[in-house]
């Protein structure tokens, strides 16, 4: 069996085993603790949901806006022009190679 395989079965035997637990402390099998069980599940769902919603709000409150599409352009196209520049200046600078006579 493959390594991967191992840890899959016994991710599944560990869950089969937590629904187990699960149901037997929220159908009141043992006394006392449906009640408690079931809000603790809620309390951790909602925990959940609302944490990644906050999460989500932070990164939105603390990242950047991103530059305009118009700032973006200007600057890819003085980049172009720039590099046009640059092999203009440099095909001209080239020297042309003396030709052989035979």
């Amino acid at each position: 069996m493959a390594k991967d395989q191992v840890i899959g079965a016994v991710v599944l035997v560990v869950c089969l085993i937590g629904i187990v637990v699960y149901g037997t402390l929220v159908f009141d099998i043992i006394p006392g603790y449906s009640l408690l069980i079931l809000q603790l599940t809620g309390f951790i769902a909602i925990l959940g949901i609302l944490g990644i919603g906050a999460w989500i709000g932070w990164t939105m409150a603390t990242t950047p806006p991103p530059k305009p599409i118009e700032e973006i352009e200007k600057e890819i196209e003085a980049e172009e022009s720039k590099e046009e520049k640059q092999e203009a200046s440099s095909t001209e600078q080239k020297e042309p190679e003396p030709s052989k006579a035979e």
